[in-house]
């Protein structure tokens, strides 16, 4: 775990939990505002139920804070693991129910691709952050894009398409083949499970320079991006905010095949 300290007793308090376990790592923050006051990043799909609770408690416990501290709880409602998705947002309403806090849900997707293209750009140094970061404000070019990518299973991906404006910026998606040519981006940022898929993401060198970055989700990105929607004050409703599965579990498809 890396850790950042900042003082805690800024006012007015902005501390966030943030959480996701849609992939296979159960990623957690706690935030302070827009600060990283401590991350937690466990491995392990089919345990993360295990430890939600006590690496929640635990990233608390390290900064002397205690739920009374907490202004509101960020979660990843997916696409990605159908029953990890369930167990991060079970966990969130059911602590914002009980602790009274508000929640807001956060795209597993927009993390990975903010979390990936910053893991590529660390990769390929500054002068490439510099250069994409202009690229993508100056007018004169068209950004990069970030394309990022889960394994869904049965052949199948959970994927979607990111600008890049700013460092600290990724906008919504937009369609790859609606765009003239002259708006194709300089690079495309292929990032996340890129091992299942990489050779069909060849054809993507056709529009641009193709850079694949594999990568799994972080507890900071999640933080970071659940902490701009709470400090916007965009919450869910408690008890209509639902995962994002986007298909049916496994099972379910196989029980209509067999109807």
């Amino acid at each position: 775990m890396q850790r950042e300290h900042t003082d805690v007793n800024v006012k007015p308090r902005e501390r966030f939990l943030t959480l996701d376990t849609a992939t296979t790592v159960m990623a957690a923050a706690l935030m302070n505002g827009r600060e990283l006051l401590g991350e937690s990043n466990v491995y392990g799909e089919r345990n993360h139920s295990v430890h939600v609770i006590t690496e929640l408690e635990r990233l608390l416990n390290e900064e002397g804070l205690t739920r009374d501290d907490v202004d509101g709880i960020a979660v990843g409602v997916g696409p990605g693991s159908y029953t990890g998705i369930r167990i991060a947002v079970t966990a969130a309403k059911t602590l914002a129910w009980a602790w009274g806090i508000p929640v807001t849900s956060i795209s597993t997707l927009h993390a990975l691709a903010w979390g990936g293209w910053n893991r590529g750009i660390e990769m390929k140094g500054q002068e490439d952050k510099n250069e994409s970061v202009n690229n993508g404000s100056s007018g004169a070019q068209a950004a990069d894009w970030i394309v990022p990518v889960l394994d869904a299973r049965r052949g199948q991906v959970y994927t979607g398409l990111f600008a890049v404006n700013t460092v600290d910026d990724v906008e919504s998606p937009q369609r790859l083949e609606a765009l003239p040519s002259e708006e194709r981006p300089p690079v495309i940022w292929l990032v996340g499970e890129t091992a299942v898929h990489a050779e069909t993401a060849e054809r993507l060198r056709a529009w641009s320079e193709l850079r694949i970055i594999p990568y799994e989700l972080e507890g900071r990105w999640v933080g970071r991006l659940g902490a701009d929607k709470l400090l916007r004050q965009e919450h869910d409703e408690l008890h209509t905010l639902v995962p994002n599965y986007t298909q049916l579990a496994e099972a379910e498809a196989n029980l209509l095949r067999q109807r």
